[in-house]
């Protein structure tokens, strides 16, 4: 019988450790990595081993997965001193599941390919709740055969796994899926607070949005936060608006695009930590 695939997995957040649980949870032998150990630790409870160091990961691992917050942490972990490119392995499989600019990614392919790995720009659309439940929609970028050897894995984690081409598509797809949710967001919030202002009750104008054309499971989830006043971080507002600064940088200039880059910059410093349906109360002030 054949061995299943060895995996590694670099980033316990909030996304990274459910998605890493189930890969446990399919049977698959799970390296873990995370800056703050704690988090790693918490996962060997659960079966994984941890490794002390990404180039650690790498040694253990055919195929190694990366779920972090921005291009620093990206660079950090391939180039750092104890970094997956100090690894004397060849051949393995990258896979970097951050939402992190099409340049960065550009750079940690040549990177992996001049020491003989392979690389995979494969971001996901989805929150915590998918993420467990295995529902992430993944857009890839990168050579077809990488894709098809990571498509089993790709399997236990979301409902479609998409290649849209080569490096850094993965990465431009995810920078306009959340130019769209951002306008999204915006928008529902702006609704909400028209609504208001004009003596409407919230949960009425919820109710016909979810019985209309409009209706989706996005505004389903924000609109059911903004009722119940819970603005926990799912997707945390910072970090929407860093895409979107991503997103800036890569050319988005339209009209919608730059309004929401703007409102999601002056959001941040007050409502960063908190899920991108914060814009509402920034709105509201």
């Amino acid at each position: 019988m054949k061995s299943p695939i060895t995996t590694g997995w670099i980033g316990l957040g909030n996304m990274g450790t459910p998605m890493a649980r189930r890969l446990l949870a399919a049977g698959l032998p799970v390296t873990a990595y995370n800056r703050s150990p704690a988090k790693a630790e918490a996962l060997r409870a659960e079966g994984a081993t941890v490794a002390p160091t990404p180039a650690a990961v790498l040694d253990a691992a055919q195929a190694v997965f990366l779920m972090v917050s921005d291009d620093q942490a990206i660079r950090e972990l391939f180039t750092g001193e104890q970094g997956l490119l100090q690894s004397s392995a060849t051949g393995k499989l990258i896979i970097n599941m951050s939402t992190v600019s099409p340049g960065v990614s550009q750079e940690m392919a040549e990177l992996s390919r001049g020491k003989g790995h392979a690389y995979l720009d494969a971001p996901v659309s989805g929150s915590v709740k998918q993420a467990e439940s295995g529902q992430l929609a993944i857009m890839v970028g990168g050579e077809e055969g990488a894709f098809q050897q990571a498509e089993p894995l790709f399997a236990h984690l979301g409902k479609l796994a998409l290649r849209v081409g080569t490096t850094s598509a993965g990465n431009n797809a995810k920078l306009a899926m959340n130019t769209l949710l951002g306008f999204q967001a915006q928008g529902l919030a702006e609704a909400v607070l028209f609504a208001q202002k004009h003596g409407l009750q919230t949960v009425d104008l919820l109710e016909l949005i979810k019985s209309s054309a409009l209706a989706s499971v996005f505004i389903n989830l924000k609109g059911d936060a903004i009722l119940n006043e819970n603005y926990q971080a799912a997707f945390a507002l910072k970090l929407l608006a860093k895409d979107l600064r991503l997103a800036k940088a890569e050319g988005s200039n339209t009209p919608l695009a730059n309004v929401v880059h703007q409102t999601f910059q002056e959001a941040e410093a007050a409502h960063g930590d908190e899920d991108v349906i914060a814009i509402l109360k920034h709105l509201n002030e």
